[in-house]
């Protein structure tokens, strides 16, 4: 499966596409680099993110699991640039446990296009499944403007 790469603050940032959607993303190398045309879109979209320009990605994203993982990230793709939730506010709004929820979270497989870095726990930060764990989470918040959750 084709996949690329970019140099990002947070690190090198990887996307893997899968029959014309994005698949995977991460912070760790996901195979050999073989350009396409999506993959290009996405990495421009992920730089024009990272410099300030996009608040949002338009690309074509397919998330594996079950019903229940696609619900959970669909749910985090809803929460807005710069905002937050709990896993609570998630787990009402999916009518499960916010047990379940975190998981959820946890496997999403396109992290940062699908911002679960967004979604944190009623008491604190929460995890981040990224690599660099909470450190990059708090980057992405203080980058959307978002830290003001964080004092």
């Amino acid at each position: 499966m084709p996949c690329m790469s970019l140099d990002t603050p947070t690190g090198r940032f990887w996307l893997l596409e899968e029959d014309g959607a994005i698949t995977r993303a991460s912070w760790r190398p996901l195979g050999p680099e073989e350009p396409t045309k999506l993959l290009e879109r996405g990495l421009d979209q992920v730089s024009a993110y990272f410099d300030g320009s996009r608040e949002s990605f338009d690309l074509p994203l397919r998330v594996g699991g079950g019903d229940f993982q696609r619900r959970v990230c669909a749910g985090i793709t809803a929460t807005p640039f710069g905002r937050t939730r709990t896993y609570g506010d998630l787990a009402r709004d999916l009518a499960a446990p916010p047990q379940a929820v975190g998981q959820g979270c946890g496997g999403n497989p396109i992290p940062l296009i699908i911002p679960c870095h967004r979604v944190l726990a009623a008491n604190g930060l929460g995890g981040f499944s990224g690599e660099g764990g909470v450190e990059t989470k708090v980057w992405l918040l203080k980058h959307e403007g978002a830290a003001s959750l964080l004092i």
